[in-house]
């Protein structure tokens, strides 16, 4: 009888420690591709309201020194996971990066062709002769310049203003930037007593696309694919419960990042929502669309099948 209850408590103490082993597995890595910010919102609703939990995961969401570094540790498979952008995705895809858009947190651009509203410009031909800023080099560059053509600026001053955005617009250094965000620089410069205005880029001839994806290496999805699955099922949920409770998610951000500044991310906010992503589905023909849109305008060198990058 003593050995039938020896070999029981043998038998537990396996099942134990192999689940264990199994919930340790879980483990993801997440690098943002900024700061957090309200965009991020979704991310911190899952890990509050223990959605990652429920999948059996553990999730560490890291911070970038650049915006671009999420894409290449992603890639390198130096992180599991990253969140980056439509654009740099088409773009690494291009270079023979090693990547999977495998979900989708921000489904239309946030980044648009910002200025003034003193600064009497009305439509894209009254940026002619103007000094246009822009973010991020090798991708609003180029996408200003796209712009330029299509709505016939002819001749206009490039200026790499990189993060400086409001200081660059009122002090005159430009006359506008490509790349700000609809729902911060706005806000940031309302709240210091700036009027602003914009051009969308889907408005003026740039294909719509995703402003933020989830990405991984190939190796990253190979070994993990269920975590990588369960990680984009609870940020879907996380989006679902955003809708239906706004203020609950956005006080459970809030407890995630107290140093957020909490008057101009409510403002932020409601600008962010109706842009969280309805469905974790990939529309093929608009990433298609947009992909051809960059070989035609040299935003990439080389054609991308998107159906290559894309994982559903």
């Amino acid at each position: 009888m003593k050995r039938y209850v020896q070999l029981f408590i043998l038998a537990v103490v396996f099942l134990l420690l192999t689940a264990f082993n199994v919930y340790a597995a879980q483990k993801l890595t997440l690098m943002l591709d900024w700061f957090p910010n309200i965009d991020h919102l979704p991310l911190y609703v899952a890990q509050q309201q223990g959605l990652f939990a429920a999948e059996g995961l553990e999730v560490e969401i890291l911070n970038p020194s650049e915006t671009s570094d999420a894409l290449k540790l992603a890639a390198s498979n130096n992180v599991d996971l990253a969140v980056s952008y439509q654009p740099q995705a088409v773009i690494g895809a291009s270079r023979g990066l090693p990547i999977r858009v495998v979900g989708r947190l921000i489904e239309h651009p946030l980044g648009v062709l910002l200025f003034l509203k003193d600064k009497g410009i009305e439509k894209p031909t009254d940026l002619d002769g103007k000094k246009i800023g822009y973010t991020v080099p090798g991708m609003e560059d180029i996408l200003t310049e796209a712009f330029a053509k299509i709505n016939g600026i002819k001749h206009y001053t490039p200026v790499n203003v990189g993060f400086t955005i409001v200081p660059s617009l009122v002090s005159n250094k430009v006359d506008a930037i490509m790349g700000p965000y609809k729902n911060y620089e706005t806000v940031a410069l309302a709240e210091k007593g700036y009027e602003s205005d914009y051009f969308e880029l889907g408005e003026w001839g740039i294909p719509d696309y995703d402003e933020l994806v989830f990405i991984c290496g190939a190796k990253a999805l190979e070994k993990k694919e269920e975590a990588i699955k369960a990680f984009v099922r609870a940020v879907d949920a996380a989006i679902k419960k955003t809708r239906n409770d706004p203020a609950g998610a956005l006080g459970m951000y809030f407890k995630a990042v107290p140093e957020a500044p909490q008057s101009m991310e409510r403002k932020a906010f409601e600008i962010t929502l109706p842009l969280y992503a309805h469905t974790q589905k990939h529309d093929i023909e608009r990433w298609r669309k947009f992909a051809d849109f960059a070989s035609q305008y040299g935003l990439i060198d080389k054609k991308v099948d998107v159906r290559t990058i894309l994982y559903n």
